[in-house]
């Protein structure tokens, strides 16, 4: 999807899903409604945010952004509604809340399944009033803010749980978007890698460049921590690769994670990477990686020692030679 202008430095795929996701967040944007973005841990859900105020009509306005699950239980409502001096032990001076620095621009309120009962309720009041209210005071502040929430909960069965306020889910979901996995977006991940391959380079890393074998490998890795994942895994193999382009070796810490997650696949059919790497493409991938075991080993999603039992159990006349 073509977009133009401060959005570009949100929207990096090209994928159906994401420009699917894409064309829906542009819909949403100049409207200034309440949006309910729901996703995956590590999908991108403050970028989608960003990328939808870069989009209305506050893009030059604040942008605040709260992560709820971070919030402790007993200040909670003073950080997002301020409070009075004296209100409580340690109120020494009166304090604005995170709604209020917020005033005519975007509150972006992430994880906001994470909050309490009681301060989903004051959300929700202030959802509908537009007012806040500090803490330790009667009087009542006029805020005009976008409010743009996310999650990774399943609100449904939080609601069945009593854990999670029905009607604030109602009020929040009158605009509701989905996050693709990036396992939904997989045609995306060179895109990505390029895109934080890039901003590090600015950021005064190392210049480096993704060979096609580690490329693959990326593509072949299931992210169950998504884009945050990818972007982690990038970085690190950037700064402590000793070549300019990244190889799959630079990618071990994530392949020795690999080897404990089951594909979906193997989930369904009961099979397991080692059951599926048979001599033929144990071979093919040995050619691939230029005679080395341990890439091979990664290639196929299997431990060095999964390889080398497989190696044994081929004739001596069809072991490849040691690369």
């Amino acid at each position: 999807m073509a977009l133009t202008g401060p959005a570009t430095a949100f929207a990096v795929g090209r994928s159906p899903a994401w420009c699917q996701f894409v064309e829906r967040a542009t819909r949403v944007a100049p409207l200034g409604v309440t949006v309910l973005i729901r996703g995956e841990t590590g999908s991108g859900k403050e970028i989608a945010a960003k990328l939808i105020v870069a989009l209305g009509r506050r893009a030059e306005a604040p942008f605040v952004a709260v992560n709820c699950a971070a919030l402790p239980d007993t200040l909670v409502e003073s950080e997002l509604f301020g409070h009075a001096r004296g209100a409580f032990s340690g109120a020494t001076e009166a304090r604005r809340g995170l709604f209020e620095e917020a005033h005519r621009g975007t509150i972006f309120l992430d994880e906001i399944g994470a909050l309490p009962l009681h301060a989903q309720a004051k959300v929700l009041r202030v959802l509908e009033d537009a007012r806040v209210r500090r803490v330790g005071e009667n009087r009542v502040t006029d805020v005009d803010v976008r409010v743009i929430a996310a999650t990774s909960l399943d609100i449904e069965a939080a609601i069945a749980r009593r854990e999670f306020r029905e009607d604030l889910y109602f009020r929040l979901s009158a605009i509701e978007l989905v996050m693709p996995s990036l396992r939904e977006r997989t045609e995306d991940i060179p895109l990505l890698v390029a895109h934080f391959l890039r901003r590090l380079e600015e950021q005064g890393g190392p210049s480096r460049t993704l060979s096609a074998e580690a490329l693959e490998l990326l593509v072949r890795y299931p992210f169950p921590g998504n884009v945050r994942e990818l972007k982690h895994a990038v970085e690190q193999a950037a700064v402590f690769a000793d070549g300019a382009e990244l190889k799959p070796t630079d990618f071990s810490a994530l392949w020795a994670r690999a080897q404990m997650i089951p594909s979906k696949e193997d989930a369904r059919t009961g099979r397991t990477p080692v059951e599926d790497a048979t001599p033929e493409k144990l071979e093919e991938a040995l050619k691939r990686t230029g005679g080395s075991r341990l890439e091979a080993a990664r290639l196929l999603g299997i431990s060095r020692s999964s390889l080398y039992r497989i190696l044994r159990r081929m004739p001596p006349t069809e072991v490849p030679a040691q690369g």
